[in-house]
C-alpha cells in the first residue's frame, strides 16, 4: 500500500521543526543522531548503526536480489549563530541554530527512507548516510576514517542542499566542478611595538598589516589566469596594540576559494611572496600558515545525467537546470566523491528565503516533499526492478 503523501509531509514538517528547536554543533549531534536512528528503526530498515565517525548514523535497506548499492547523504550539524525571529520552532539552544538548513536535509532523507521502506520499487541496497560536522569540513572524513566504505560499501552517492533564491520546486546541478575548495590562511607579522607618540623608535606592524591586506587582493585580480575562478578573503586582523600603544604583533586570517589544485597552490605561493615582501618593506617579518580544509566538489558526468533523469519524475521540466552556475561555497560531500562517483544538487528554498548562515534563515517546509521524492526517485532510477 502506497504511503500517504499528506501524512508524510506532516510528519517531515514535525521532524524538521523538532530538529530546528534542538540544534547541535558538529560532533555534538547526540540528540539528533538518536532521533534519526530511532526513526530509521521505526521504518523497519534492515540495519541501523550509530556512532559512525563520532555521531554519524548509517541505515541500510535491502530489497530484491540486486548486488549494487546507492548511498544517499544528509548533514545534521548546526552553526554557532544566535537565531533571530519569532517563529514557534525557534532554537532552544543559546548561540546555536540551523542556519544552513541541515534540519531540512535530515528530515528529507528520513522521509525518503520511510517512502522506500514502505513502497520499495528498487532492487538492491540503499545506504542512508547521516553525516556530522559538515560545516567545518571534518564529518565526511571522520566517517570515511571510521571505515564507511568497507563497513557499508556503495557504488555511488547522491546529496542535496537547499538554495535560497531558487524557487521551491526547482532543481539545479551541473556535471564537473560545482563547488569550490576552501583553504584557510594565517599570516603573522612581527615587529617592535612602542609608544603611539614615537613610531620612529619601533617597527610597528599595523600599517604593514594593512598593506598586506590590500596587496592580497592582487592575487585574484592580477596574479592568476582570469579564466580561473578564485576568491581571496581576509576575515580578521588582530593586533596586540591599544589606544596609545603601537602593535608589534599582528595576525591576518582569512580563506581562499578555487576549483583546481593548481590554482590553490598558486594562491599559496603568491601569498608567501606578498606577505614576506610587504613586511620587509616595512622593516618587519611575516610568516604564512596555509591549510586546505575542503576539496573541490566535482560531480561525475554519468551520475549527474542520472540525477537529472530522476529529477524529471519529480520536478516540472521548466524547473530543472542541468547547467547550474559554479558556487564558491564549499561542501565536504566532495570527500565522498574521491571514493565513488556521485552527484550533488540544489533544491529551491524560495525566492524570499534569508541567505544561508543568516540568523533569520529557516528551511522552507514546502521543499521537504521535493527533496524526499528526489532521493527516492534516484534510488529507483539507479536500482531498477528487473
Amino acid at each position: 500500500m502506497a504511503l500517504d503523501e499528506k501524512a508524510l509531509i506532516a510528519d517531515m514538517t514535525a521532524w524538521r521543526r523538532d530538529l530546528h528547536r534542538h540544534p547541535e554543533f558538529g560532533f555534538e549531534e547526540k540528540r539528533t543522531s538518536a532521533f534519526v536512528a530511532r526513526k530509521l528503526r521505526e521504518f523497519g530498515l534492515d540495519e541501523v548503526v550509530e556512532g559512525v565517525g563520532g555521531t554519524g548514523v548509517v541505515g541500510t535497506l535491502r530489497r530484491g536480489s540486486g548486488n549494487r548499492a546507492v548511498a544517499l547523504r544528509a548533514d545534521m550539524d548546526a552553526l554557532r549563530i544566535t537565531e533571530q525571529g519569532s517563529r514557534d520552532h525557534i532554537s532552544q539552544t543559546p548561540g546555536v541554530m540551523h542556519a544552513c538548513g541541515h534540519d531540512g536535509h535530515t528530515a528529507m532523507l528520513l522521509g525518503a527512507a520511510r517512502m522506500l521502506a514502505a513502497d520499495g520499487g528498487f532492487d538492491g541496497t540503499v545506504r542512508f548516510v547521516f553525516q556530522p560536522a559538515e560545516e567545518w569540513g571534518k564529518g565526511a572524513l571522520a566517517m570515511l576514517d571510521d571505515g564507511l566504505m568497507s563497513r557499508f560499501p556503495f557504488d555511488e552517492i547522491y546529496g542535496l542542499h537547499n538554495m535560497p533564491g531558487l524557487p521551491v520546486g526547482h532543481f539545479e546541478t551541473r556535471p564537473g566542478p560545482l563547488m569550490s575548495a576552501e583553504d584557510n590562511f594565517e599570516i603573522v607579522l612581527e615587529g617592535l611595538g612602542g609608544h603611539a607618540a614615537r613610531p620612529h623608535v619601533g617597527r610597528e606592524v599595523l600599517v604593514a598589516a594593512c598593506a598586506v591586506v590590500t596587496n592580497l587582493q592582487t592575487i585574484a585580480a592580477r596574479r592568476l589566469n582570469p579564466a580561473d575562478v578564485a576568491v581571496v578573503s581576509v576575515t580578521e586582523l588582530i593586533t596586540d596594540g591599544t589606544r596609545n600603544a603601537l602593535p608589534g604583533h599582528a595576525r591576518i586570517l582569512g580563506d581562499a576559494r578555487s576549483f583546481r589544485p593548481e590554482v590553490s597552490a598558486e594562491i599559496e605561493r603568491q601569498m608567501h611572496i606578498i606577505a614576506e615582501g610587504t613586511a620587509l618593506a616595512y622593516n618587519c617579518t611575516a610568516s604564512v600558515a596555509y591549510s586546505r580544509e575542503f576539496v573541490p566538489l566535482v560531480n561525475d558526468a554519468d551520475a549527474t545525467a542520472a540525477a537529472l533523469a530522476a529529477a524529471s519524475s519529480v520536478f516540472e521540466p521548466h524547473a530543472i537546470n542541468g547547467k547550474g552556475e559554479l558556487v564558491t561555497a564549499s561542501e565536504d560531500f566532495a570527500r565522498f566523491l574521491d571514493h565513488v562517483p556521485g552527484c550533488f544538487a540544489y533544491i529551491g528554498n524560495g525566492e524570499a528565503s534569508a541567505p544561508l548562515h543568516n540568523p533569520r534563515f529557516d528551511f522552507n517546509d514546502a521543499a521537504l516533499i521535493h527533496g524526499a521524492s528526489f532521493h527516492a526517485a534516484i534510488v529507483r532510477h539507479r536500482l531498477p526492478m528487473t
